[in-house]
């Protein structure tokens, strides 16, 4: 492993980004954060430093444990960071507390076609 690795590849490798162009993108649209300022895709990663990345509406915070240079599996990819993203910004939390409940009384037959268009339009309002 060499010494000094970029964070757009950092983030790729970690398997943050599906592609390293779209971890560098997201360096300089400016969602990759170091200490609270924007950092450029050739910043150099440091062991023990905590970047908090905006991704797809979610924020994440992460600690650089081990340098990765080159992607490897998710399982072994995690072992690379620590996630310190609280637990009530997780997407998944999210989903599973603050998602309205569609519920349809038994019975009540396949949804009209007017129903059907409202229960779309409530969970797009809800995932956009």
């Amino acid at each position: 492993m060499s010494e000094k690795l970029r964070i757009d590849k950092y983030l790729w490798a970690i398997r943050l980004f599906k592609t390293r162009s779209l971890a560098t993108e997201a360096c300089k649209a400016g969602k990759v954060k170091l200490q609270g300022q924007n950092i450029k895709p050739s910043t150099i990663v440091k062991i023990g430093e905590v970047y908090t990345i905006q991704k797809a509406g979610e924020q994440k915070k992460i600690q650089v444990l081990v340098l990765l240079e080159n992607r490897v599996d998710a399982k072994k990819a995690a072992t690379f960071y620590q996630d310190l993203t609280p637990l009530e910004n997780t997407r998944a939390y999210q989903i599973k507390y603050n998602s309205p409940i569609l519920h349809r009384d038994p019975g009540s037959g396949r949804p009209t076609k007017k129903d059907r268009r409202e229960i779309d339009d409530l969970q797009q309002d809800w995932f956009d």
